[in-house]
């Protein structure tokens, strides 16, 4: 009889095993909670890694002042990146002004901050993008006399200058202009307005000159201009021509220009480009946001860059920070890498992990299948006596002289044989071994059809002679 013959016979015998049959043992139910255990171990782990690799970023941002339109444009990227589902988002923190967005920047309470780029840095920070350059815009009231009409910047000396906005960084700014154009500051006496209400502030002021500083379409600038001129004035725009050098010296600075018309066409203002300097304000981070996250975000303020600039076309000029390695602010690396186009891909980023994993997971499957194969050690000891049993009934049915105690040995026989099929299912023992059993089982089934046959001849032989009756 061969293994198939033998699993079919088995398989017979146990078709009709009543409800009150031997119930599924306890390791294959044992066996089962593990496999349900394992599956949803791995589907946990499959959706807490898709979790984490796909959840939103919330990153907290410093800007202010409070109504300004750096909080108008960071409000409006706020927005669309939750509306979009973005992978960054970004939670305004409102403050007084950029030294105070630094100033939160710095002490770790906020992971960006919109600020001046001529402003005492934080500590680390890098450059994620710049969010608008802005002019520095002088200008003299010379009425209509031309007797001692300011010209130059070098003129100054002595003359009431009015700064437009609240903030110091503008006065420091107006400082520099004339320090560097050989202009002592302390003889210069200088009056702040702030941004709104400019026109009544500057009634009763006596006004020689005025600063403003803002992006060239700034409507900031341009009413501060129109409002000085009211009454036949006309401002004569001063230029800083010593731009380059403040440039090179400062290097938060840059020389620019102002193209003529840039305030007015009829009259043109300024009637011809002037030389001033220039900065940026600029979205920078701690220097320990991961580079995936800011080159993440990099990508996703480039993409709606359009979109914001259409909404606040005078305020917002997105441009990529610069990479330069002597670039007043440095560009944070995963903001370089995007601009570079030296992203590193989801392998790149994460190849480590993944053979890590793999690893981890080879050893975990090693430490299974040891446990695995400790767990039915009970099992193979269980079916070694048991085939060591089989053993000695075929030993016992050759020497036997009762057909009885070969039918006894014939049932648990057929019981060894049923828990070795169970012990084979549960991956016990191993095929190998089934097969050896099986002919075990043969050369027994043998045996005891043998000495039954020899019984079954000996007991004829020996009975009786069966006498006729005659009538």
């Amino acid at each position: 009889m061969g293994f198939s013959d033998m699993f079919t016979r088995s398989m017979a015998m146990e078709a009709p095993r009543s409800p009150g049959s031997t119930p599924p043992r306890p390791h294959k139910m044992k066996a089962m909670l593990i496999v349900v255990a394992a599956v949803l171990a791995i589907v946990a782990a499959v959706g807490g890694a898709t979790y984490w690799l796909n959840r939103p970023i919330h990153l907290r941002i410093a800007v202010g002042p409070p109504y300004s339109d750096d909080v108008k444009v960071i409000q409006s990227l706020s927005q669309i990146f939750a509306r979009d589902r973005k992978y960054i988002r970004l939670r305004p923190i409102i403050t007084d002004g950029t030294s105070s967005s630094a100033a939160s920047l710095n002490a770790g309470t906020t992971d960006l901050a919109v600020i001046r780029g001529d402003i005492e840095l934080p500590k680390d920070a890098q450059a994620i993008a710049s969010i608008r350059k802005n002019f520095a815009v002088l200008w003299a009231l010379n009425g209509s006399s031309k007797k001692g009409a300011i010209k130059k910047i070098e003129q100054l000396a002595g003359k009431r200058i009015g700064v437009i906005g609240r903030t110091q960084a503008n006065v420091n700014l107006l400082k520099v202009i004339l320090t560097q154009s050989g202009v002592d500051p302390e003889k210069v006496q200088v009056v702040q307005f702030t941004t709104t209400g400019f026109a009544d502030a500057i009634k009763n002021e006596k006004i020689d000159a005025f600063l403003a500083v803002g992006p060239l379409n700034s409507k900031i600038t341009a009413d501060a201009i129109a409002a000085t001129t009211k009454g036949g004035k006309e401002p004569t725009f001063l230029s800083v021509e010593t731009a380059d050098a403040i440039a090179q010296k400062y290097p938060v600075y840059e020389s620019g220009e102002i193209p003529a018309g840039s305030f007015g066409t009829k009259p043109a203002r300024p009637d011809d480009k002037i030389d001033t300097i220039t900065f940026a304000h600029h979205i920078v981070a701690r220097k320990s946001l991961s580079e995936a996250t800011a080159g993440a975000l990099t990508r996703q303020l480039f993409s709606v860059r359009q979109t914001i600039q259409g909404e606040f076309p005078q305020t917002a000029k997105l441009e990529t920070p610069d990479t330069d390695k002597d670039a007043a602010i440095p560009a944070h690396p995963g903001a370089a890498a995007y601009v570079d186009g030296e992203e590193k891909t989801f392998l790149d980023r994460y190849s480590d992990y993944i053979w890590g994993s793999l690893m981890a997971l080879s050893a975990l499957g090693s430490a299974g299948a040891w446990f695995a194969s400790y767990w039915r050690k009970d099992e193979r000891v269980t079916n070694s006596n048991l085939r060591e049993r089989l053993l000695e009934m075929l030993t016992t049915a050759r020497k036997t002289t009762s057909i009885d105690e070969l039918d006894s040995m014939q049932a648990e026989a057929d019981e060894i044989m049923r828990e070795t099929l169970h012990c084979f299912e549960d991956g016990a023992i191993e095929e190998g071994s089934l097969t050896a059993f099986s002919i075990a089982l043969e050369q027994f089934h043998n045996a005891v059809a043998d000495r039954k046959t020899f019984l079954l001849d000996m007991a004829s032989n020996t009975a009786p002679p069966v006498r006729s009756h005659v009538a």
